[in-house]
């Protein structure tokens, strides 16, 4: 170990004990999540961005794990195994590594290991106080690790916000679905909008013509029975994580949308508007109710709520005097389902943010918990901290 090395570990490690103490001093747990995790939880619930960057392997008996991307899942494992009813208040916290693939190779800003500093709060039953308290504890961490608060800049999201749009627009269900899957990486996004505008039917084309006249006139429940027989014929198996109920369930879906009429302009082009949205914070709620009012639809009380975080923040001595919303922002992970943030400090690219977190009710599911559960964090890169309180990230 060199000297630099040496003296980096050792501030690293003053750094996490100052954030620990504001997160144990706030009534939070510490907890050690196994770094060894079943891989199955990430790969299914993280998203496509992070689940090509994790590290998965097979140990001597066939299971396949993976090194723990993020602590959050193995956050909500660690609970379920505590507790009797998943939906247990419980607040937690850690620091330890994860680790991830870099495509582009690691640097001092995208580490393969890295350290997270961060909270989770289970089972809450006021979602915007739990939501509050969490970004203010985010504040009150960076600012005891020796980040000036009045620096740092704040990006909002909400999820919820972009549901309750969906749900007021006209359009098969399956196709509120899809776009919602599809939020996360927006060129995808577009694409997937533009086709259900033009052309929806435009993916049969891609179906063995055979296979898709036996499951027009299939009888309910026969599809899944007709697509292995058809798997069977042609020598395939089911590919990928993919069952044959998930196969049979999106080329059904695909055929049901040859049926379908195109989405109407109007509702894509409100979506686009509604995506496009940015500036302060502040701004954002006047805006989207501008939006939703000029189309028709009622948006009241997704945007009751955001008006209401926003109150409870500023209560809680969040300044949100750099605060922006984007519209299209929803992180990288996929198992958000709500209001969602990112820390960045000055100097540093916004791609870089030094913490974040968010909402994430349908997380515990994915977990092991037979029924959703209100959950919200935040973790922060110690190590994107660290750079820029030294000013090494430019």
């Amino acid at each position: 170990m060199t000297a630099e090395t040496a003296r980096q570990f050792e501030a690293l490690e003053a750094q996490a004990a100052r954030i620990m103490g504001v997160f144990t001093r706030a009534g939070h747990e510490a907890v050690a999540p196994a770094i060894i995790q079943p891989a199955g939880v990430f790969l299914d619930g993280i998203g496509e961005a992070l689940r090509a960057r994790t590290y998965v392997f097979n140990d001597p008996d066939g299971r396949e794990l993976c090194l723990r991307p993020d602590l959050t899942v193995p956050t909500c494992r660690l609970h379920i195994e505590r507790v009797d009813d998943p939906a247990t208040p419980a607040k937690y916290c850690y620091n330890g590594a994860a680790f991830r693939y870099q495509p582009a190779g690691a640097d001092a800003a995208h580490p393969r290991e890295f350290r997270q500093a961060g909270i989770e709060s289970i089972g809450h039953k006021d979602p915007i106080e739990a939501e509050a308290e969490t970004l203010a504890l985010m504040i009150e961490a960076l600012s005891a690790a020796g980040l000036d608060r009045r620096s740092l800049h704040l990006r909002f999201g909400d999820l919820g916000l972009m549901r309750a749009l969906l749900d007021a627009l006209e359009m098969p269900p399956r196709w509120r679905q899809r776009l919602q899957a599809q939020f996360w990486r927006p060129p995808v996004f577009r694409a997937e909008l533009k086709r259900l505008t033009q052309d929806p039917a435009r993916l049969i084309k891609a179906l063995p013509e055979r296979l898709v006249r036996q499951l027009q006139t299939a009888t309910p429940g026969t599809s899944e029975t007709i697509v292995a027989a058809h798997l069977e014929t042609e020598g395939k198996e089911p590919f990928g994580r993919r069952t044959v109920t998930e196969i049979a369930a999106s080329v059904m879906a695909v055929i049901d949308d040859a049926r379908a009429k195109p989405l109407a302009p109007s509702a894509a082009n409100l979506i686009e508007a509604y995506v496009a949205t940015s500036g302060p914070s502040r701004n954002a709620s006047a805006k989207i109710a501008a939006l939703a009012n000029s189309a028709g639809i009622d948006l009241s009380a997704a945007l009751d709520r955001f008006d209401q975080r926003l109150t409870r923040f500023t209560a809680l001595g969040v300044n949100l005097d750099d605060a922006s919303f984007s519209g299209e922002f929803g992180r990288s992970l996929e198992y958000y389902t709500g209001f969602v943030f990112e820390i960045g400090a000055p100097g540093q690219p916004l791609l870089n943010p030094i913490a974040g977190g968010g909402r994430y009710d349908g997380l515990m599911r994915l977990a092991g918990s037979p029924v959703d559960v209100a959950a919200v964090g935040a973790a922060i890169h110690t190590e994107r901290a660290l750079a820029a309180i030294e000013g090494s990230i430019t």
